[in-house]
């Protein structure tokens, strides 16, 4: 059987990720290793203290290092050189599995030796806010799909679509591409998905792998996550220039106004409408990062370690 490893960055975690440690260590298919790459030891420490996990599973593998050498790209790929697994899953530390088959299903699209990447769809937790349970839904329909070279002309940059908020990765293709970007402020996953793609592999949505993964950000959180979005892309120009992705935020808006307005609620539609205008606001100063002074960046960005 081939072996599978699970890479996770994590920083300051919490009890959500001791319940998806647990869920991960009762999938169908056996997890060989999971491998955590945590930023700060002190907040590993703080909820680990006192707790049975080290003797409970032994294929727990933990690498600290500090916040300032964190990295999207290049501490994912320090993770991918703890493996010798022939796949490895991607996630996040508040990606939670909806059941014991999220690896497997993960899996079932890499048997085919020309996809590179399964990515897992994301379901939103029921606290969440209805737009929110509707973008979920916009990105990520229960309709399994495998997109190549050839889906460029009619889908654009959905093409590149992939999050390894939850992704399986055959290790074999992820070395001949050389990786994630070893130093990028965001869009890590995106930009080896175009580079796949651009390869002539092929990249495959999973529906049936289901993860739980939602937020219901401020205004000001959704300025500084696409701000950065705005910045990868202008730093990309290489893969997002010839697909522009404003058509696509446009649609969404438009659709998650009109089912606001049919499921008569229509008293959230002007704060996604707010928040519609502070992420495009975000996206076009990101684009344009390079016009503003250096301090104003980093004020601007999310990931203010990256500007250091």
């Amino acid at each position: 059987m081939n072996k599978v490893d699970i890479i996770i960055p994590v920083y300051k975690p919490d009890q959500k990720f001791l319940s998806m440690v647990e869920r991960l260590e009762r999938q169908s298919v056996p997890v060989n290793r999971i491998i955590i790459m945590n930023t700060e030891q002190k907040y590993f420490d703080r909820l680990f203290y006192g707790t049975s996990y080290g003797k409970d599973y032994h294929n727990i593998v933990v690498k600290h290092l500090s916040k300032r050498e964190f990295d999207h790209g290049k501490t994912r790929n320090m993770g991918v050189q703890c493996s010798d697994a022939d796949y490895f899953v991607m996630m996040t530390q508040d990606a939670v599995p909806a059941d014991d088959d999220l690896v497997r299903k993960l899996l079932e699209p890499l048997r085919d030796p020309n996809v590179a990447v399964s990515y897992a769809r994301q379901l939103a937790d029921d606290a969440c806010s209805e737009a929110e349970k509707y973008t979920r839904n916009f990105n990520y329909p229960d309709k399994p799909a495998v997109r190549t070279r050839a889906d460029l002309e009619k889908l654009g940059i959905r093409t590149f679509f992939c999050s390894n908020v939850c992704a399986a990765y055959n290790r074999k293709i992820f070395d001949v591409l050389g990786g994630f970007v070893k130093h990028t402020i965001f869009n890590e996953d995106m930009l080896y998905a175009a580079k796949a793609i651009e390869e002539g592999y092929g990249i495959a949505y999973a529906a049936g792998a289901m993860v739980y993964h939602s937020h219901d950000y401020s205004c000001a959180e959704q300025f500084h996550r696409n701000f950065d979005l705005g910045v990868s892309q202008a730093q990309h120009p290489e893969v997002f220039a010839a697909y522009p992705s404003e058509s696509e935020g446009i649609r969404l808006v438009r659709q998650t106004v009109r089912h606001l307005w049919d499921s008569h609620r229509k008293g959230q539609i002007p704060r996604v409408i707010l928040q519609s205008a502070c992420k495009y606001t975000g996206y076009t100063f990101g684009k344009h990062y390079r016009m503003f002074p250096g301090r104003l960046v980093v004020a601007m960005s999310s990931n203010k370690d990256y500007w250091k």
